[in-house]
């Protein structure tokens, strides 16, 4: 639906398409392009950091799990104090890998659940996919 211009007794009001979507706790207003044509810079900046975050930690964690399925590394705490990285972190973060791919396709693309965040992912998680929504789903 296009932006719209409507008049109303009590003057003009413009109508513009959006949805609500919170991230972090937090509300962000979400417009479609309206103009079909995709401006980087139209974007908030605090969209793709927080989306471009998650991406980065599903990518880390399918790239740890690599290393290590390779036999790079012994073990998660021999690979993170290569690494510099904290093992506890490390295992929550390849963690991710054991997410349903639609749920990981979801996110790649910014169709995540509302208030899909890291720290909720950090969670336990259904290791059956078909209840991975159902768990990103409620609070």
């Amino acid at each position: 639906m296009p932006m719209q211009l409507i008049d109303t007794p009590n003057g003009s009001r413009i109508h513009i398409p959006m949805n609500l979507k919170k991230r972090s706790g937090r509300k962000q207003i979400i417009v479609p392009d309206l103009h079909g044509c995709s401006n980087p810079e139209s974007k908030s900046n605090a969209a793709v950091n927080y989306r471009d975050a998650m991406v980065i930690a599903i990518a880390r964690g399918f790239r740890w799990k690599k290393l290590l399925d390779d036999g790079k590394y012994q073990s998660i705490s021999h690979m993170a104090g290569t690494l510099g990285v904290a093992a506890p972190y490390m295992s929550m973060i390849i963690r991710l890998t054991l997410l349903a791919p639609d749920i990981i396709k979801a996110i790649v693309d910014g169709r995540e659940p509302d208030g899909l965040s890291i720290e909720r992912l950090r969670k336990p998680m259904p290791l059956l996919w078909e209840e991975q929504w159902n768990a990103l789903k409620t609070p």
